[in-house]
């Protein structure tokens, strides 16, 4: 499996139009959580934020938030920001324009937020193009680091080293609150917040 944990420079340029990373007020970096909600890793992700007075920011997909409605509520509740992630998980490259658009707009009816992250990170301009004319104010946010906890050929450890070594203040560092991604998640993100909690980072939420 071929991926960049660290976005490189050029494809940051050729999708200009898209948010790879922030610049904070104060020394912080931004988490991100992709997939949810789901009902053993999101909740174990909302009491970790709550632990280390962290907020986060959940890109869902639609139907989760459907199976899922008082994990969701939680998020919002507890000061989270959300994200649209697609209502079933489209990879934009592999779907047609107006298929695509349909789909983010039916995860729109359950996810009421201006921030947008395509699955896998692929969408073509002119999906982004029909996204931002459809939905007043749409940022579509993609990441400066990539943790990899979806890969199971690597182990906890390895995400670690990931995320502690990539990122910098204003990093948009991305995990997955997924069946998938458990047993790395749960190995490193509490080691991760400790790591920020010990070099004076915050830990925010991406703003709406």
């Amino acid at each position: 499996m071929f991926y960049l944990t660290k976005t490189p420079a050029i494809l940051k340029a050729i999708y200009s139009s898209c948010t790879w990373s922030l610049s904070p007020a104060k020394p912080s970096v931004y988490l991100t959580f992709d997939d949810g909600p789901h009902p053993t890793a999101t909740p174990f992700i909302l009491d970790l934020l709550k632990k280390y007075n962290a907020k986060g920011t959940f890109f869902c997909i639609g139907k989760n938030v459907v199976e899922h409605p008082e994990i969701y509520q939680r998020i919002l509740e507890e000061g989270h920001t959300t994200g649209n992630h697609t209502h079933n998980h489209l990879n934009g490259w592999k779907t047609g324009t107006d298929k695509y658009v349909e789909n983010v707009m039916e995860a729109r009816k359950y996810i009421n937020s201006t921030l947008f992250r395509p699955p896998y990170g692929r969408i073509t301009p002119f999906q982004i193009k029909q996204i931002k004319r459809l939905v007043p104010g749409a940022q579509i946010v993609m990441w400066d680091v990539l943790s990899a906890d979806f890969d199971t050929e690597i182990n906890g450890e390895a995400c670690v080293q990931n995320v502690v070594f990539k990122s910098k203040p204003g990093s948009i560092i991305v995990f997955h609150d997924s069946t998938k991604a458990w047993d790395r998640l749960e190995y490193s993100l509490p080691r991760v917040m400790e790591y920020f909690k010990k070099k004076g980072l915050g830990m925010e939420a991406i703003p709406v």
